[in-house]
């Protein structure tokens, strides 16, 4: 019988190595939990029985060659069959199913030990009577050891997969990853957590799958590889930094497609008419290195009114071929008017300090208390009526909207403000309506959550199910190639 026993550990081991079975998907990983962590004290119970010494010497040769192998292997490489081609989607995946693999062993070690208490008062005292009293306190002592074991065995799973999850898994974010370290020591509470935690896993690694099968079903690398250079656009209040790109994983995904991009590179608190002047200099500069005669211009937020001025009051209409905007205020935002009404000494203070803040990140004499100001709805009315649109120009915007205050931490109040003064669908910032200008293509959301303004733009490189910020930049640019630009 431990000649077979050895073999069946053997063959087990075998086909695992070669990949034909996996210890834990599937049944393997139900019997794995409920026979592997209780090896020591199976050796135990065979080493106190009547087995001779050549099978006792074959039953623990099996048993510690394949608790030492399946150990290091489920701990090392708990995820094999990878389909999303990323490094970190499969270490996180990987952490997903040692966290279910520990959840399950959780189960199936209290519904061992309850059925083992129901029978052991029919059971164990008619051993222990049997026994002489060395043997029966080694017994019982043993039996303690297996419990403790077996708890550091799961935990070690649970700790891996955590662990893995935790510092992997861009879903959770900063504050996600806090309440999750601080609250996963509480019983019951943690197994929550780790279900939770499990789901996001699941809709990144289905986004990456989905990502991968994109980019192979493209023709080329050339996908995205315009008539015209792009230069991206950023909004308000942010610089384009040479370590924390405004536009997260967009340009390099761009770039990889076969896109030539440029950063406007305006100031982060600049009106208008500034940021206007500074983009010009960029397109020249493009111009110049690519001997292109146009560019595409995708602009973000306050981006696009920092656009269409530079196109229609500096002259460079026969330069720029389109223009994208992406949930651009074109009529205003209502939280203006509705911080219009703080005083303007409080107003004026506030618009200093993220001057001063501004200032020491390189920006050059910003100026937030009119560049804000110039996203007040009068305002954009009448720059609307001043700034006709070029028709040597194509223009198209994009909107997107937040489902509910709790679609992104980072909006909540804005968000909860915007609706409150306007009664419209917006994406934290701006309302649907005010983002639509020229060719209106669609508003971004997604079914669960929506997409709020910073989504827009990946700020948070976040992959949100139901909707790929890095596909839909891919499309929107190849578009644009097909339509000539």
């Amino acid at each position: 019988m431990t000649i077979l026993i050895f073999c069946i550990l053997m063959l087990l081991l075998y086909l695992d190595a070669v990949k034909k079975i996996d210890l834990l998907t599937g049944p393997m990983r139900f019997l794995y939990f409920l026979i592997v962590p209780h090896f020591p004290f199976i050796f135990y119970c065979c080493l106190i029985s009547d087995l001779s010494l050549i099978p006792l010497i074959f039953l623990a040769l099996g048993l510690a060659a394949f608790h030492l192998y399946s150990t290091i292997r489920m701990h090392f490489v708990p995820f094999r069959r990878d389909e999303s081609g990323n490094t970190r989607i499969r270490i996180e995946y990987g952490g997903m199913l040692l966290l279910k693999a520990g959840i399950l062993g959780i189960f199936l070690q209290i519904f061992l030990y309850l059925i083992l208490y129901l029978t052991s008062q029919f059971f164990l005292p008619s051993l222990f009577d049997r026994l002489d009293y060395g043997i029966s306190f080694a017994t019982a002592l043993f039996f303690t050891f297996d419990i403790i074991y077996t708890c550091v065995f799961i935990l070690l799973f649970l700790l891996n997969g955590g662990i893995r999850v935790i510092c992997t898994c861009r879903r959770l974010g900063i504050v996600k990853r806090v309440l999750l370290c601080l609250n996963l020591w509480i019983p019951v509470v943690n197994l929550f957590l780790a279900h939770a935690m499990c789901r996001a896993v699941k809709d990144e690694y289905a986004i990456a799958v989905t990502r991968r099968q994109n980019a192979e079903l493209r023709p080329s690398s050339n996908a995205c590889k315009t008539k015209y250079p792009l230069i991206m656009v950023h909004g308000i209040g942010f610089r384009d930094l040479k370590y924390f790109n405004y536009w997260g994983r967009i340009p390099r995904i761009l770039q990889k497609n076969g896109a030539c991009v440029y950063y406007g590179h305006q100031k982060a608190w600049g009106t208008i008419e500034e940021n206007a002047a500074a983009i010009a200099q960029t397109i020249d500069k493009a111009l110049q290195e690519t001997d292109a005669d146009k560019v595409n211009i995708i602009a973000h937020s306050k981006g696009g009114l920092d656009s269409r001025y530079l196109i229609s009051h500096l002259g460079y209409a026969d330069k720029v071929a389109s223009l994208t905007t992406m949930s651009t205020p074109h009529r205003g935002s209502e939280l203006i008017p509705f911080l219009n009404k703080l005083p303007d000494g409080i107003y004026r203070w506030i618009a200093g300090l993220l001057d001063r803040s501004s200032t020491q990140l390189g920006d050059e004499h910003p100026d937030c208390y009119h560049s804000s100001k110039q996203l007040d709805p009068a305002f954009c009315s009448r720059f609307n009526e001043t700034t006709p649109d070029s028709p040597q120009v194509y223009y198209q915007s994009y909107a997107s909207v937040m489902k509910n205050c709790f679609s992104d931490s980072l909006l909540s109040v804005p968000y909860f403000f915007m609706k409150l003064l306007s009664h419209e669908p917006n994406d934290g910032l701006v309302t649907e309506s005010s983002a639509k200008w020229g060719q209106f293509q669609e508003t971004l959301q997604s079914r669960k959550r929506g997409i709020s303004h910073g989504d827009m733009i990946d700020l948070k490189r976040e992959d949100i199910k139901g909707f790929d910020v890095l596909e839909c930049y891919i499309q929107l640019v190849e578009n644009l190639k097909e339509e000539g630009f």
